[in-house]
């Protein structure tokens, strides 16, 4: 049987600088405008990332979500949230959200999950979290083509 080799295909940022770095730079900006509480753009942006098999974001939003001050145990149920007690209502709306515009389908956003998210979320925190899932969405895509990988860390040195 012959292995199977990942290997990068493109380093996307460097041959399409500009646009990648326009979509980082969106992405920075819908953070710093602070409307969406940082764990919870975190929670979406790693559920997207699931949905999406990505590992260098699967990587990236769970060392900052728990950098922020996610629990472990939330993480690990991230991809139950459905039935785990540990999410409250507007966190659901916007995973349920995050899940609706990752996997559109021929309806689009389905009503009550959009009217779901709208009884929790301002205009000005939905527009957010719209942006925030279609910008990791991009990302996700981008780096799940170009098999752009999740740094991978130094093994630790065996005690002496």
């Amino acid at each position: 049987m012959e292995s199977f080799v990942y290997r990068q295909r493109i380093d996307l940022p460097a041959a399409a600088s500009g646009g990648y770095q326009a979509l980082a730079r969106l992405d920075t900006l819908i953070r710093r405008d602070g409307l969406v509480d940082d764990r919870l753009r975190e929670l979406v942006k790693l559920r997207t990332s699931q949905l999406n098999g990505c590992a260098l974001h699967l990587e990236r939003h769970s060392r900052e979500a728990l950098r922020l001050g996610e629990s472990p145990q939330r993480l690990h149920q991230l991809a139950g949230w459905r039935e785990s007690s540990l999410f409250s209502a507007s966190q659901r709306a916007a995973l349920a959200l995050a899940e609706a515009v990752t996997r559109l389908g021929p309806e689009g956003v389905s009503d009550d999950v959009y009217a779901a998210a709208e009884r929790h979320f301002g205009p000005q925190q939905l527009g957010n979290l719209i942006l925030t899932v279609a910008v990791t969405n991009a990302l996700n895509r981008i780096a799940v083509t170009a098999r752009l990988q999740a740094p991978v860390p130094r093994a630790e040195e065996p005690p002496d």
